[in-house]
């Protein structure tokens, strides 16, 4: 495939790109070769000219009257999220929440996969738990470099998080998914995502209200 010609990405639209490629793999699978941006909407229940648009951001991805070539576009998204190369991640904070993801461990994205967990409870570390060993954080820089690992994901609680990043930070990792809410200064060239559960349903339940008081109710 040639060389993509990628314009910069505003961030919604670079966190819609693995939602078009779960589906498109859906649809590559069940052996359909082309869609429209109407028809893809409908699956992905995102609007078609918001489609089209995130797509106009990879260049010429389509052809108008045509659609979209999935097989090809499997191939864009796969190259542009690097989802054919293998990311080994690794999990700082093993509670309720770290177990939860190494039990689903990314079943849908077999290149993703958590390989080590790391704790600061004592009672854990050195212990062999839902098929993971326990390592201390201490030990996280030797068993990153050891391991090969190039992504982590804390779970770490915010009172405790500032230090659970910079110590993933100093271990030379650049992309973080971090659970706790709380901003924590990385430096620019780490890429940090957030994830607040809170937030992101209290967010939900907001547009979910406003639609309910949108729709009149009849006498």
């Amino acid at each position: 495939m040639e060389n993509l010609k990628v314009k910069k990405l505003p961030k919604a639209t670079a966190k819609r790109l693995p939602l078009y490629l779960r589906y498109l793999k859906v649809l590559n699978e069940s052996e359909i070769v082309r869609i429209k941006s109407k028809d893809f909407a409908q699956i992905t229940q995102v609007p078609s000219a918001t489609i089209r648009r995130d797509f106009s951001y990879l260049g010429e991805l389509g052809r108008s009257g045509y659609g979209y070539d999935v097989p090809y576009l499997v191939e864009v998204f796969s190259r542009l999220l690097e989802s054919n190369e293998e990311k080994r991640i690794a999990l700082c904070g093993y509670g309720n929440l770290g177990k939860a993801l190494v039990n689903n461990n990314f079943r849908r994205n077999e290149n993703l996969s958590i390989v080590a967990v790391f704790d600061n409870n004592p009672e854990m570390i050195g212990k062999t738990v839902n098929g993971f060993f326990v390592h201390s954080m201490a030990d996280l820089k030797q068993v990153i470099k050891d391991e090969g690992i190039t992504v982590a994901i804390s779970t770490v609680p915010s009172k405790y998080s500032k230090d659970a990043i910079d110590a993933i930070v100093d271990a030379g990792i650049t992309a973080i998914l971090n659970f706790a809410p709380n901003r924590v200064k990385v430096p620019k060239s780490v890429h940090m995502q957030y994830i607040d559960l809170t937030t992101e349903l209290q967010t939900l339940i907001f547009f979910d209200s406003l639609q309910e008081k949108s729709v009149p109710v009849k006498a």
